[in-house]
């Protein structure tokens, strides 16, 4: 098993680094197209964004200067005068994403900091850490449990604006608080260091966050899932977190994972049969080794959903949050832990 993890870790990378080069040289023609119109700007810098603002304007906008650079994939690549219609040229491993959603997440966050809400948290104390990373807060029901959503990008770059703000809106719709993770880029281990710290950051101040820290379940894609099921296999401590309990389930999405531990959480899995990076073949045997295991663990397999396919809005994957909400639902019944 091993050699295949090796495989798949070294076929995702070349993947993923082919689709970053042509996503970077080649335009489009609605992107073409629309050059004209990329200096569109909100001229007041103020309330909600459309799609027709440019990337500066967002980087500008009052409510979100102090930490928007933590929103894109990779701010040094960033093209100011981009509209935002275009946002997807940022997120070149992602499919399906969708401008409306992305303006969605990005607004919510403007609206809750307008209303004198912190939506933005650091959980390293210095530099250079605490300026490469942070907590986006999705507040749900006061004191209801949280998820830890884990975007992904191929340790490349964070894709939170397609993987991570729309999970968390559709969390927030059940009840649930969401935190969405910025995380180092360069590798899992810095990663995973990233989400243990986050996490022990959200624990220590659960009760000024009011969220209930009981049943906590941990989301993923892509890059993101393998940090996911990492924390479900090994726990906060051994990847340099404090001493906390692992999450009640792991949710993970589109991901070539295929390690188990002597002790996993349940596990809720996704992919799509036509991805061209994660094989949907290894999720659904890392599945079957869990339940052979007894791990309380689900698959959804779709066949036209790609890879990167985020809530699944556009594809037959449409709707699989709500099956995994459930999933996560049920184990917290089982936990005693009520759902108002």
């Amino acid at each position: 098993m091993r050699w295949a993890k090796r495989f798949n870790i070294i076929f995702e990378i070349i993947f993923i680094i082919v689709c970053h080069f042509f996503a970077g040289v080649l335009p489009s023609c609605g992107d073409m197209a629309n050059a004209g119109s990329a200096m569109a700007e909100n001229k007041t810098g103020m309330g909600r964004l459309d799609v027709e603002d440019s990337l500066g304007t967002m980087l500008r906008h009052p409510s979100l200067a102090a930490f928007a650079k933590h929103m894109l994939p990779q701010p040094e690549d960033a093209d100011r005068e981009m509209p935002l219609k275009n946002i997807s040229r940022l997120m070149p491993w992602h499919s399906h994403i969708r401008p409306e959603a992305v303006l969605a997440g990005i607004n919510r966050i403007i609206d809750d900091s307008a209303k004198g809400q912190t939506v933005f948290y650091p959980f390293y104390a210095m530099p250079p850490l605490a300026e490469q990373t942070g907590l986006f807060f999705f507040r749900g029901r006061p004191d209801a449990p949280f998820a830890l959503i884990c975007p992904g990008g191929g340790f490349r770059y964070v894709g939170s604006l397609h993987e991570g703000f729309p999970l968390a809106l559709v969390l927030n719709e059940q009840g649930f608080n969401a935190f969405v993770l910025q995380y180092r880029t360069g590798g899992e281990r810095v990663a995973c260091e990233d989400m243990a710290k986050a996490l022990s950051w959200i624990f220590r101040n659960a009760k000024e966050l009011k969220v209930d820290t009981r049943g906590y379940s941990v989301w993923g894609g892509s890059a993101g899932a393998r940090m996911a099921a990492d924390l479900g296999s090994y726990g906060p401590k051994a990847l340099g977190g404090d001493d906390l309990p692992k999450p009640a389930c792991v949710v993970m999405a589109y991901t070539g994972h295929d390690w188990i531990s002597r002790n996993e959480p349940p596990t809720f899995a996704v992919v799509s049969t036509d991805d061209p990076i994660a094989s949907a073949y290894v999720m659904n045997e890392r599945i079957k080794a869990l339940q052979r295991h007894g791990v309380d663990a689900e698959i959804l397999n779709f066949n036209h959903a790609g890879h990167g396919f985020g809530t699944g809005e556009g594809t037959d994957a449409v709707g699989w949050m709500d099956e995994a909400i459930k999933f996560w639902q049920r184990q917290l019944k089982k936990l005693g832990i009520r759902q108002e």
